[in-house]
């Protein structure tokens, strides 16, 4: 298929994917006023505090009921719309030829504008991202594209997902570079450009062009030259952001494994979970007169962003608040991204320093606001990854053009640090324990990931050294079948009939250990194909006998296949052209 045609594709996919955006910030505002408030609206401002529920104490339970039915719904359509969606994207990428079911979108839809208008700790990028890929994939696959199409496709609708959803265009086709696609070049690159510019402006006619926070502040001065008391109060806030980044990646992977492995039934998860997070947030509202950490937070951030909320404790409190309410939410099952929770905790752990600073520092031009932005990126920039696409996408929700300097000096600093301390991020630690690792370089060929066991050939079989070659002939597929030798107890060579030619005279006497090959390696099945071909490649060997993963001497009855030259060509092969 040409790039042109992509490219037409891509137009109808950014569509979509723009009017999703829409219907899903419209469903959430109708399950918001319904949950908190007992009325049918469509009216919700998420940058607004809204009352106190009518509920009272009672709210506490809004997000128990909430989760049962985003459990449910889960479990009963689309397991892959738990959590917050971006691991299960990068998994049908990396593992699934580009394949996202479509029923994801409209199960992830509703469980997810479910958790974010009953209150869970979620943000709503996330879902959208899931839902543009999966409509993407859905579509690509409905038109018999081969896998890097598809793959394209999909990312393009996540790219466009996000970027209306932000109304972040250039931070759209950054996360999908940075986060998504395994390869970047024209044939990629241009469909996500296409995608997210289309999306962003289907959003932009309905729902107006303003940016997702409004800065109510002239940050740096127009031409003001950033001194050394604010780049190295920036370095420092970069610094803590890589320690906050870390514990929040780490922090989630153990509340999903701690709910996982606990061994209780999902509903009872569940409503211990978010009984948790409904406490939390009804604290919030008796301590300081607002929920906070219930649903996206959008709130708090520019309340932080308009110097609303000034005191250093609080702003701590407030981080500490939602790292626990979002690893709990996602942990006992809730449906939502990980992208808004992090803008929150680095609007309020950055305003604390921003608040530290101008106290230790007067007249340095410290302000809280300023540090709160920079404290965002170098957050989100943490947590996963994405270097560009956060500095970029708070560039663009703020445009402020005078703050890219210390911007980009805390977010790299925010990623060394975290890095430092742990290579998986956000969205690849989860699948790195599932075993199902996401390379760290984005523009490593996706067969170089695939497991031994996804491209070993399977039809061997297994005979003794001992046995002549004319007996053995009368066993197997000459042109077909491959044979693996051994001594009883170990595995000592190969024989691959078909690449020699027949000579019945020469084998009359010989024996399957007088022909067969020694030039192997040992492999594990749960190894990835990388791993293989590069210990091929270092001890000069041409193919590899694929074992099970038991610990000790591998053994005959270990062999589960092989991989020659043949099976890595064809790997090769199905990457690029399905």
């Amino acid at each position: 298929m040409t790039l042109k045609v992509m490219l037409l594709l891509s137009l109808v996919v950014g569509i979509v994917a723009g009017i999703g955006a829409i219907f899903f910030k419209y469903l959430i505002a109708f399950i918001y006023n319904l949950a908190f408030y007992g009325i049918f609206s469509l009216r919700l401002d998420p940058n607004v505090y809204g009352p106190a529920s009518s509920w009272g104490a009672g709210i506490v339970l809004v997000p128990v009921i909430g989760g049962l039915v985003v459990v449910w719904l889960v479990r009963s359509f689309a397991p892959e719309a738990k959590g917050h969606g971006v691991p299960e994207v990068m998994f049908a990428i990396y593992h699934q030829n580009g394949n996202v079911r479509g029923v994801v979108a409209a199960v992830k839809s509703l469980a997810s504008a479910i958790s974010i208008g009953t209150g869970a700790s979620v943000g709503r990028e996330g879902p959208i991202i899931q839902i543009g890929s999966s409509f993407g994939s859905t579509f690509a696959r409905a038109l018999n594209l081969v896998q890097h199409q598809k793959i394209t496709l999909l990312s393009a609708g996540a790219g466009a997902g996000i970027a209306a959803t932000f109304n972040t265009p250039l931070g759209g086709v950054l996360f999908a570079s940075e986060v998504l696609l395994p390869e970047v070049s024209t044939r990629t690159f241009l469909p996500v450009v296409v995608a997210t510019a289309t999306s962003t402006y289907v959003y932009r006619a309905v729902m107006g062009v303003e940016s997702a926070f409004v800065v109510a502040f002239d940050g740096l001065a127009q031409g003001h030259l950033v001194n050394g008391a604010e780049l190295l109060l920036a370095a420092a806030l970069g610094v803590l952001m890589g320690l906050a980044a870390w514990a929040f990646v780490k922090v989630l992977a153990w509340a999903e494994d701690v709910f996982e492995d606990s061994g209780i039934n999902p509903y009872l998860q569940n409503i211990l979970g978010m009984f948790a997070v409904g406490l939390l947030g009804y604290g919030f509202m008796l301590f300081s007169g607002h929920y906070h950490v219930y649903s996206v937070g959008y709130s708090t951030i520019q309340d932080v962003l308009n110097g609303g909320i000034t005191g250093a404790g609080l702003l701590l409190v407030l981080f500490a608040g939602k790292l626990v309410a979002t690893c709990v939410s996602l942990g006992a099952g809730a449906s939502g991204g990980i992208f808004s929770p992090s803008l929150f905790m680095g609007a309020t752990l950055g305003g604390a320093v921003g608040v530290i600073g101008e106290y230790l520092l007067p007249g340095a031009g410290i302000t809280p606001q300023t540090f709160a932005i920079l404290g965002m990126g170098a957050m989100v920039g943490g947590a996963t990854s994405a270097a560009m696409t956060a500095i970029v996408m708070i560039f663009e929700m703020t445009r402020d053009y005078e703050i890219i300097l210390p911007l980009v000096l805390a977010v790299a600093l925010a990623i060394g640090v975290r890095r430092a301390l742990t290579t998986a991020d956000i969205y690849t630690i989860k699948l790195r324990n599932r075993g199902k690792p996401i390379p760290t370089d984005r523009t490593t060929n996706m067969f170089l990931v695939r497991q031994a066991s996804e491209v070993m050939y399977r039809d061997f079989v297994v005979l003794p050294g001992s046995m002549t070659v004319t007996d053995a002939l009368k066993q197997v597929e000459v042109h077909k079948t491959r044979v693996i030798t051994t001594d009883g107890t170990r595995i000592t060579g190969y024989v691959r009939f078909g690449t020699i030619p027949y000579q019945a005279d020469r084998f009359a006497r010989q024996t399957l250990g007088d022909i067969a090959s020694s030039e192997f390696i040992i492999a594990s099945n749960a190894s990835n194909l990388n791993t293989v071909v590069t210990r091929m490649n270092r001890r000069n060997r041409t193919y590899a006998i694929v074992v099970r993963d038991t610990r000790g001497l591998p053994r005959p009855e270990d062999i589960v296949g092989i991989i020659g030259r043949e099976e890595i060509a064809n790997a090769l092969v199905r990457n690029h052209y399905g």
